[in-house]
């Protein structure tokens, strides 16, 4: 297959001004240049095309070569203008496209809200979001499929030097039960209770592992039970077993009063930290991307998940 012939987009611009015009004189004058130039752009196409296309006279008219490229033309310049459009737009965080690795169990509670306001005021905006878990996002951002990972943080494998900390997370970890289960009934309860009346107590990891507190609780209450948030989540809600979880995962269930949350005492305040990153330092963001990040720092600002720096 022959490479295709080189053309110039302002060589297609006068072809296409010929052609609505009837002349090459009243083309030049619309395009703002002189009648040469226009020929020379004209000449230049045909010698790319190999032949005429257009027969000279008081008006010029397209030969059957003209006549076969000119709805290639008007389409390619047509999609050439959409694209400059889009390029505009893009640029303003008008349009484009972001991609976001998010933890399962911030996806819905931080990055729902924040990506439904975005999409309202942004609806050209494509968006892709995938969910799992820690190590699962940093895959996603490893192959490249996502720009923008949210994942626990701090991150120790071997290419965290290469992430770019754009937003960082500090949220409660709070243990819930079902308002039928006996612990509920009490308005604190000490380590023994949690220990011999959880029945179980999941072990649930919210980090990149267990946290040595609640590995610590797990082994005094005898149980082993350790099953994805979600399965958790449904087993507590119906009054069996209670355990610990990242706040935003269950806000909404202790809104509702579906979850009832535990004060055990003497167990110091336990935290998990996230942050949003992306690979690579130096490089702006794309305008859609830091629209996604402002748009997370504001639902995180209002969810009080802001972690403080100094």
């Amino acid at each position: 297959m022959s490479p295709a012939p080189a053309m110039a987009t302002d060589q297609l611009l006068a072809f296409q001004r010929i052609v609505r015009e009837g002349s090459f004189s009243r083309a030049a004058f619309a395009l703002g240049i002189g009648q040469p130039a226009v020929s020379a752009r004209i000449a230049a196409l045909e010698q790319a095309l190999g032949g005429p296309l257009f027969t000279r006279g008081r008006r010029v008219a397209l030969t059957p070569l003209g006549e076969s490229f000119l709805p290639y033309v008007r389409r390619a310049l047509d999609v050439l203008s959409e694209g400059i459009e889009v390029a505009r737009l893009a640029q303003v965080g008008k349009r484009g496209r972001v991609t976001l690795g998010a933890l399962g169990s911030l996806a819905g509670g931080l990055v729902g809200p924040a990506l439904a306001q975005l999409v309202r005021e942004h609806p050209e905006v494509e968006h892709l979001v995938k969910a799992g878990d820690h190590e699962h996002v940093l895959e996603l951002l490893w192959d490249g499929i996502v720009e923008l990972g949210l994942i626990a943080w701090p991150c120790t494998e071997s290419f965290a030097a290469d992430l770019d900390a754009l937003l960082l997370l500090h949220e409660p970890v709070v243990l819930v039960a079902s308002p039928t289960h006996p612990l509920a009934r009490r308005k604190q309860v000490s380590q023994d209770e949690l220990t011999r009346l959880a029945r179980p107590l999941y072990r649930l990891r919210w980090w990149r592992s267990h946290h040595p507190e609640l590995i610590r609780l797990a082994q005094a209450s005898g149980t082993s039970v350790e099953v994805p948030m979600e399965t958790a989540r449904h087993m507590v809600v119906n009054g069996l077993g209670v355990g610990f979880f990242t706040r935003t995962y269950i806000a909404d269930d202790l809104a509702h009063g579906r979850l009832a949350a535990l004060t055990v005492r003497g167990l110091p305040p336990i935290w998990r930290d996230s942050a949003v990153v992306r690979r690579g330092r130096g490089a702006p963001l794309a305008p859609a991307a830091t629209l996604l990040v402002e748009a997370l720092r504001a639902e995180a600002r209002k969810l009080g998940l802001l972690a403080r720096t100094r």
